[in-house]
């Protein structure tokens, strides 16, 4: 992390009195220890966190029987033409390099013969049921839990000013949830900025690598959660943000009737 987007990030985003989360409190009846989980406002689109495909494949080794022969000593052999540091060193968080490219989840699901999202499920570690619990394989990494990586999150605050009510100057509040760095659960943990600024959050030097929980506009006009134990982002805002979600190329953004 460089160490002026850092200082840009703490001085941009100063902390903000943890009243400021009431209004989501009460609008989700919730105590946000995961994130407070907004309902349609009045529309919502989820954001699945991105998938990334190594141009070898998948395999027939699942991601963790990779790490502990790489452990013991395997090295490059393991699985021929995939270096270890590109499966078990990639940043957090950041594109995993120029072997991978990324992989939509309704093409994984087309090849599965998985449902994008099984019905009545949150996108989360039970999404592609065909990939049994710890056989992720390893020529494939999955979706971040709990926070987007830094593509999505970049994209997200461009189309999110393209439709605020002030544009890239709308006001926001940023909270992240006590699970992600053991902080008081009684005393929420927020910063306000404007979205102009918010690329940097990133690379806060306290939430580093760890996306808000949620972000809203103060105007309340549209709200992001991400949740602690999903693999997805839910927008709720305006019909044409989250058409505007739905129609990006760059991100894959679904609907899912039943976590509306």
């Amino acid at each position: 992390m460089h160490e002026t987007a850092a200082a840009l990030a703490d001085a941009r985003w100063p902390l903000a009195p943890p009243a400021e989360a009431g209004w989501l409190r009460e609008l989700t009846a919730d105590d946000g220890i995961t994130g407070f989980m907004s309902p349609a406002l009045p529309d919502a689109a989820w954001l699945l966190h991105s998938l990334y495909e190594h141009e070898v494949g998948p395999t027939d080794m699942s991601f963790d029987a990779y790490a502990r022969a790489v452990r013991a000593g395997g090295g490059k052999d393991v699985i021929p033409g995939i270096d270890p540091a590109e499966v078990l060193d990639a940043p957090t968080g950041e594109h995993p390099g120029p072997r991978w490219r990324r992989l939509r989840w309704a093409e994984l699901a087309d090849r599965l013969g998985d449902p994008t999202v099984p019905e009545g499920r949150y996108p989360c570690h039970s999404s592609f049921p065909s990939i049994r619990p710890g056989t992720w394989p390893a020529g494939l990494r999955a979706p971040s839990e709990g926070h987007m990586d830094r593509p999505d999150w970049n994209r997200l605050v461009d189309l999110l000013a393209a439709h605020g009510p002030h544009g890239a100057e709308t006001a926001c509040l940023a909270y992240w949830s006590p699970l992600l760095q053991g902080a008081d659960f009684d005393d929420p943990h927020l910063r306000a900025g404007v979205l102009a600024d918010a690329k940097v959050l990133f690379d806060h030097p306290e939430e580093e690598k760890w996306t808000p929980s949620n972000l809203w506009a103060r105007d309340l006009s549209w709200v992001v959660c991400t949740d602690y134990d999903l693999w997805a982002t839910k927008v709720s805002g305006p019909r044409a943000l989250v058409e505007a979600l739905l129609a990006d190329p760059e991100i894959e953004a679904v609907r899912v009737p039943w976590a509306a």
